[in-house]
């Protein structure tokens, strides 16, 4: 059962002290608090955890600043949609909306390489009214030779010149809790001239240490990717894992599953799923078409493979796209061969809001539909 407090309620006061008393005095009830804060208001959320079967609602309403109770009907207790619940599906960072009713596309480099790179990058994404990029400090590698991220050393300058071209949001994945450490020492240094959403990679899904570390933290945001062998089920409970930390700011990624079945793609496509995580859960989803595609294969439409399956998610309500860029694919030291390149960015961008456009009209189109049926 989750209580939703009225806003800006004060830990301090009375009403809350007496509150949490009440509910301390509940046999076999654990209480576990969490305080949102918005950018014009706070909101606290309190979670009863045990057999609360028992407990009546109305008398949960009727305890000091209650406002509303939401009895939860599935697994996925803090970002699960349930019964009558009217949370947001949003949140805000750096005077951005992440939420099911938005889009933002963090095109960018896989890794980062070089200095000139980066700003190369950054000043096409600001030429084409880009506000996020994607770009790897940190890179799990299968193979313990293989080229594995610059590591805080790149941070400063990446910083530096996303303030310079005014990038407000860059998503850079972390595998270690140091990372996030650095991140935070490397953006006070340079005056904080932008964000940072953390990703956890496929390869950490199941990191549960990680995961409880990453969600303890509620300074920046969390982008998790499915795992690329588990079930959606474990995935989003990974999620959960960081939301029931404190951290409520959680995007959910797709990126494809491993499996030959996806050939000649490098993972199964699986933006088919997109509709599936909105609806069982209050997360935005992001789509990875460049690890589910993995190539730059096109088809006889002169189409590209990553175009055509970012199409597919955001037809499918897609919040989010992670899509690699770079300003010399062959140069680049790690997914070249996937990466776009910077004169196909503008054909990306338009042919996205070509299938977002598509998506609204859609849904405006099974509102009509549902109108009728509610009426009647």
């Amino acid at each position: 059962m989750i209580l939703i407090l009225s806003d800006n309620a004060d830990p301090q006061s009375p009403e809350y002290l007496q509150l949490m008393e009440s509910l301390g005095r509940l046999p076999n009830i654990k209480t576990r608090a969490h305080r949102i804060q918005g950018t014009e208001r706070s909101v606290t959320e309190v979670y009863l955890l045990g057999d609360t079967k028992a407990l009546a609602i109305d008398e949960m309403r009727a305890l000091p600043l209650v406002e509303n109770v939401i009895r939860v009907s599935e697994e996925f207790r803090v970002l699960g949609r349930h019964k009558d619940d009217n949370r947001p599906t949003h949140f805000d960072y750096q005077g951005l909306r992440f939420g099911q009713d938005t889009l933002h596309i963090f095109a960018g480099l896989c890794a980062v390489d070089t200095r000139e790179h980066v700003d190369t990058m950054m000043r096409a994404l600001k030429d084409n009214g880009q506000q996020c990029t994607r770009m790897g400090a940190y890179k799990p590698r299968t193979s313990p030779y293989a080229f594995q991220g610059y590591g805080k050393a790149c941070l400063p300058y990446v910083f530096e010149l996303a303030g310079k071209h005014g990038i407000r949001v860059i998503a850079m994945e972390v595998t270690h809790e140091s990372h996030v450490d650095e991140i935070r020492q490397a953006l006070r240094a340079t005056g904080n001239p932008t964000g940072v959403m953390l990703q956890i990679g496929t390869r950490n899904t199941q990191n549960f240490e990680l995961l409880k570390i990453v969600g303890r933290q509620k300074e920046f945001p969390v982008l998790i990717k499915r795992g690329f062998g588990i079930t959606l089920d474990e995935s989003l409970n990974a999620a959960e894992y960081l939301a029931s930390e404190g951290n409520h700011s959680v995007v959910f990624g797709l990126r494809g599953m491993k499996t030959n079945l996806g050939d000649p793609h490098r993972n199964f496509v699986d933006f088919a799923q997109v509709p599936v995580v909105r609806r069982l859960t209050r997360m935005p989803v992001c789509i990875d078409p460049s690890h589910s595609v993995g190539s730059r294969m096109a088809g006889p439409d002169g189409i590209l493979d990553v175009m055509h399956v970012t199409a597919q998610g955001v037809l499918a309500g897609a919040n989010m796209v992670l899509v690699d860029f770079h300003p010399n694919p062959a140069k680049a030291l790690v997914d070249g061969p996937q990466a776009l390149r910077l004169d196909e960015l503008p054909q990306f961008i338009e042919d996205v809001a070509i299938a977002r456009e598509a998506y609204l009209k859609r849904a405006e189109l099974a509102r009509r539909q549902l109108r009728p049926a509610l009426s009647g």
